[in-house]
Formats: C-alpha cells, sequence, structure tokens
C-alpha cells in the first residue's frame, strides 16, 4: 500500500445558501429522510467543491447559478467524518425561483424559510450552519464550525466557542 493510499479519508459535503430578496433562504424537502436540506450534496471523487455544488444546483433546482465565496466550514465527527461546506449562492428573483425544476425521485418541495421556520424543518447541525453562513454572509467572512458549533480563538474575536461568529471579516 503506498502512503497515499493509507491516508484518512473524509466524505465532503457542499451546499449553498440561497435566499430571496426579502432575505429568506431556500430549503429542499428530501424523499428519503424527514428533515429538509440546503440544495447542495455530495462532493464526487476527483471533483473540486465549487463545481459539486454547482452540479447539484442545476441537478436538484434546474438552475445554472453562480456560485460566490465560501461561507461555512463544518466538520463533522464521525459516524460521518467529513467537511460539510456552505458556499454563497446569492439572491434569487422571483423569476428564477419560478424556474425551479425538482427531481421527483430526489426531492418532494422547495421553500423559502426565515431563520424562525427553518429551525423547525432543518437538523440542529443544519440549522446552526445555516445561520453562521447568513452571518458570514452579511459580515463579509467565512465561518468554521465543529459540529455546528462555531469554533473562534477566543483571542481572535472574543468569542466563546459556542457563539455562532463568522471569522475573518475585516481582518487584514
Amino acid at each position: 500500500m503506498t502512503f497515499l493510499a493509507s491516508l484518512p479519508r473524509k466524505v465532503v459535503g457542499a451546499g449553498a445558501l440561497i435566499t430571496d430578496e426579502g432575505g429568506r433562504f431556500l430549503v429542499v424537502e428530501p424523499t428519503y429522510k424527514d428533515t429538509w436540506e440546503i440544495p447542495g450534496g455530495v462532493v464526487e471523487a476527483g471533483e473540486s467543491p465549487l463545481t459539486a455544488v454547482s452540479r447539484e444546483l442545476l441537478e436538484e433546482l434546474g438552475l445554472s447559478l453562480p456560485v460566490g465565496r465560501l461561507l461555512v466550514i463544518d466538520w463533522t465527527p464521525p459516524l460521518v467524518d467529513g467537511l460539510m461546506l456552505v458556499f454563497d449562492g446569492g439572491v434569487l428573483s422571483a423569476d428564477q425561483a419560478a424556474r425551479i425544476v425538482l427531481p421527483v425521485e430526489e426531492l418532494r418541495s422547495w421553500r423559502w424559510c426565515t431563520s424562525a421556520e427553518a429551525s423547525s424543518v432543518l437538523s440542529p447541525e443544519l440549522f446552526r450552519r445555516m445561520s453562521a453562513a447568513v452571518e458570514a454572509r452579511s459580515l463579509g467572512g467565512t465561518a468554521y464550525l465543529e459540529d455546528g458549533a462555531s469554533y473562534v480563538d477566543s483571542q481572535d474575536l472574543g468569542a466563546s466557542p459556542q457563539t455562532p461568529t463568522a471569522w475573518g471579516a475585516g481582518k487584514a
């Protein structure tokens, strides 16, 4: 076995924060689970996370959207040792939203959610991840999370590890 083959592997997922003109964000209802998700999915072998999220948006929503900067990196501990990434999917106009076409074998429906509404349909980890994504977008930073909880060096922004805080905003 070569050295590279012996290295551990992580599952990587890439999703997007897509909002409407009122600031609500888009969530999708999978056919295979009880909680809602954001548009996105698994990064395939040899595929970049940015390419993966673009592909998933086309597959899941039928839309080719420009994908912006990385908003969140979230390490998810074992059971699935992985990294979940959230990119800025931009703001959809009402005309763009009207063109959403879902793959019926994978997704039942989609909707816009306020933060309060999202807390009741998303898993707690994904809700924390999306709250951090909204904050990171507004601050112009990137949030690093561990299992949905913020981890910021206490000297960085004066935040505790449980406070969702985007870091990197306004730093040289």
